[in-house]
């Protein structure tokens, strides 16, 4: 089976495709259901460009799955030439009116059904089939008993379905809430109408709202249920009302695969890095098992790391049966950590001769300078260094065993954070600050007591480090099992 992971920006597709993805899928600007989400535009072609040429054997996909006005079907004309310069295998579409469009400007290029259409029956999959897609995303309404049937009917057409992450009530885009409610499915010709009935919000009593809004005793009650109370969170910038759990099928590959399900999608384009890796990390090592390449023991290690990515309470959707899907659950997710920082190439002996020479020779300026200074003078420098360390940090010195590498700090490290680093071989290795490693300004060879984001900085250490690694911090926020407005 193919693991086709999020891609939101092109920093995103090379960890993509480092931590195991088979196939990253991508949107280009204003052709995308993730509007919100970096896409790719201007030059960016040429970086994918190189990353297909580093990653060999790697697929691209584009999702192109807007519904098209008249006005978007033009500019999408007036934009072929520079979606050509991209290395695109496949197109993602729902709106049937491009497709002839597509044949025409990318005969090399699949075809492949977005979920949008909420595809979920044999019939439709062999409709799809004779338009020319090879490739159907069902529905996340359809359950496995279904996609078998399906595989069964229309064996030469591929099956790609969502495994993990976030679902919302529109679970393929269309509205359920109608089903959600009364079990009427507007997709079905049911509709009652849902989002047009009157509704109480009702909270605990209190008279602070914020408080009351945070609280977790917010809760929607149609007028008609009394008796049925739906959870409303109001955080940082968000209100979660009906919110669905996350979707994680990791534990149920066997039974995908004896589905016939040919592509398992992660959801996340709007994601970080951190989350890309390790889901998709976690799926590699999943199916790497599953294939008999590695132990479940040894895969269930990375399995563990999903749940230190943010997410909410994890369900299998409507694959089984949908009374898990129907949960709502409020709040947004959260992680026990943060990525602290990206780890790039590493030096090489010429550079790092060359860091060492220029730490040297500032040592040796910084010390004549304090050396001819008169005793009242080196008293007072003294006396400003002790109040203020980063007036006067050490310079690098070689240690053994150690080696230099470029670093791009996200967010704050001092001598008291707890920092990990995570590979997508290394499930995850503690690193302590001057015993495994330090963090020198690669411009004059000082050795920091903190970074953050913008600080030039190279990573001398003794740990390994491989194409991809990244470096966590232990978020010093979080509370196991209580919930934190952290706007995520």
């Amino acid at each position: 089976m193919e693991l086709l992971s999020p891609a939101g920006n092109v920093e995103k597709l090379k960890y993509g495709y480092i931590y195991g993805a088979d196939a990253a899928y991508i949107g280009l600007k204003n052709f995308s259901l993730r509007v919100k989400a970096d896409n790719f535009y201007d030059n960016e072609y040429q970086e994918v460009c190189r990353l297909k040429k580093q990653f060999p054997g790697k697929k691209l996909h584009c999702a192109l799955n807007i519904a098209f006005h008249n006005d978007e079907i033009d500019r999408l004309i007036q934009n072929i030439p520079y979606f050509k310069q991209y290395p695109i295998d496949a197109f993602i579409v729902q709106d049937l009116g491009i497709v002839p469009l597509l044949q025409r400007e990318f005969p090399q290029a699949a075809l492949h059904l977005s979920t949008q259409a909420s595809c979920m029956n044999r019939e439709a999959v062999k409709m799809y089939r004779r338009l020319g897609f090879s490739r159907v995303v069902m529905g996340r309404e359809a359950s496995l008993k279904e996609i078998a049937e399906i595989k069964d009917a229309v064996p030469d057409m591929e099956i790609e379905c969502f495994v993990h992450g976030a679902m919302c009530i529109a679970y393929a885009g269309r509205c359920l809430m109608s089903a959600y409610l009364n079990g009427r499915s507007a997709q079905e010709g049911f509709c009652s109408h849902t989002c047009r009935w009157d509704y109480d919000v009702l909270a605990s009593l209190g008279s602070d709202s914020k408080q009351i809004a945070e609280s977790g005793n917010l809760v929607l009650r149609e007028h008609k249920r009394p008796e049925e109370f739906f959870p409303v969170y109001e955080g940082e910038n968000f209100t979660s009302v009906l919110s669905s759990k996350d979707l994680c099928m990791i534990d149920h590959l066997d039974d995908l695969k004896k589905a016939g399900v040919d592509s398992l999608k992660i959801e996340g384009r709007m994601k970080s890095v951190y989350y890309v890796a390790l889901v998709t990390r976690a799926y590699r090592k999943a199916l790497d098992a599953l294939e008999g390449k590695i132990t479940k023991s040894q895969a269930d290690l990375f399995v563990d790391e999903l749940y230190k990515v943010s997410h909410r309470p994890f369900s299998t959707g409507f694959y089984y049966n949908k009374s898990d899907a129907d949960v709502a659950v409020s709040g947004a997710s959260d992680s026990p950590f943060e990525l602290a920082a990206e780890c790039g190439e590493p030096f090489s002996p010429d550079e790092e001769n060359e860091l060492f020479e220029k730490a040297a020779l500032n040592k040796k300026i910084r010390d004549e300078k304090y050396f001819l200074l008169c005793p009242e003078a080196k008293a007072a420098a003294d006396k400003r260094f002790r109040e203020h360390p980063d007036l006067n940090l050490p310079f690098v010195q070689k240690k053994e065993g150690f080696k230099m590498y470029s670093l791009e700090a996200l967010n704050m490290i001092d001598r008291f954070s707890e920092l990990e680093i995570i590979s997508p071989d290394i499930v995850a290795k503690k690193i302590f600050w001057d015993e495994d490693f330090q963090l020198v300004n690669p411009q004059n060879g000082e050795v920091y007591n903190w970074v953050c984001n913008g600080h030039p900085c190279a990573l001398y250490t003794r740990a390994e480090i491989t194409r991809g690694t990244l470096i966590r911090l232990r978020d010093r926020g979080y509370i196991e099992g209580k919930f934190r407005n952290t706007g995520r």
